[in-house]
């Protein structure tokens, strides 16, 4: 048989490919009629639940009926002990819900110090860790990803004033990204991706989605209304459910879906639920 060599690009591409079953979550791609997800795993971001306790979070995340979850440092902070992520882990399976994800986490060169955040994540078992990392990070991210098996999902904040979050969209993250590890892609926020057009850089996330293709570790699910400048429940903005969903389909993600509201100070679980419907809606339309 003849022999191939793969230049670095292509060796990446293959290995981000490959890289897929390791960071997938445990439903994804199910086979059976009954999924209401399509085979999608959904879960929420705790930040939705930001003025509760991390027993109140799992309590209303199991409310409604969904298992898995993306924490932030509220809910389990940075500096956790071991006794500490094993209470967490403890409280996870009380409720039946299962950490797959933790952040938004800055990193820096220092390896040390990034590798803290990995060892929280192999003591909760996550597949990915959502990042705002330094430029001059990714090296260090590199040796962290291939050790521990973990993604780094850059995540896009917007509009932070009068000018763009340094990882706004697909178009910076994946030339900064494209050389590295396998492992080191986007957790791209439909909601920020979205507001972006504040600062006229008008941003589709199903696009986004298509151009990160396999180096889509997660998704943070919001949706955002421009003409009114607030976030609203999932399909009554700018956003494209039914499309995301079929583009995450066509580029075979396999991270969580993660729902993040954060328009209501108070109790928001009546409508993270209709965004759950509104999910459950659009994968019927894909059927």
């Amino acid at each position: 048989m003849p022999q191939y060599s793969l230049d670095r690009r292509r060796f990446l591409q293959v290995g981000a490919t490959a890289a897929l079953g390791l960071v997938a979550g445990p439903r994804l791609f199910a086979d059976g009629k009954d999924d209401p997800f399509g085979g999608f795993t959904l879960g929420v971001q705790s930040y939705t639940f930001r003025h509760f306790d991390l027993e109140q979070c799992l309590k209303h995340i199991k409310d409604l009926n969904l298992h898995y979850v993306e924490f932030y440092q509220k809910h389990v902070p940075a500096d956790s002990t071991p006794e500490q992520l094993d209470a967490v882990l403890k409280l996870c399976k009380e409720y039946e819900v299962t950490p797959l994800g933790w952040g938004v986490q800055n990193f820096s060169k220092d390896t040390d110090k990034n590798r803290r955040y990995f060892e929280l994540g192999k003591a909760l078992g996550l597949k990915m860790l959502s990042a705002d990392p330094d430029p001059d990070s990714f090296d260090s991210l590199d040796k962290l990803c291939d050790e521990y098996k973990i993604a780094i999902g850059i995540h896009p904040h917007g509009p932070q004033g009068d000018h763009l979050h340094r990882w706004y969209s697909a178009e910076v993250i994946l030339p900064a990204v494209k050389d590295h590890n396998a492992l080191i892609g986007s957790c791209l926020d439909t909601g920020h991706l979205i507001r972006a057009a504040q600062l006229g850089k008008k941003l589709d996330p199903v696009e986004e989605v298509r151009k990160m293709g396999a180096r889509n570790f997660g998704i943070h699910l919001k949706d955002w209304n421009n003409d009114t400048k607030q976030e609203v429940i999932a399909g009554q903005g700018n956003l494209d459910v039914p499309g995301l969903l079929k583009a995450l389909r066509d580029v075979k993600f396999q991270g969580m879906i993660s729902i993040e509201y954060e328009a209501k100070e108070e109790e928001p679980t009546d409508d993270v639920r209709q965004d759950v419907q509104v999910v459950k809606d659009a994968v019927k339309k894909l059927a």
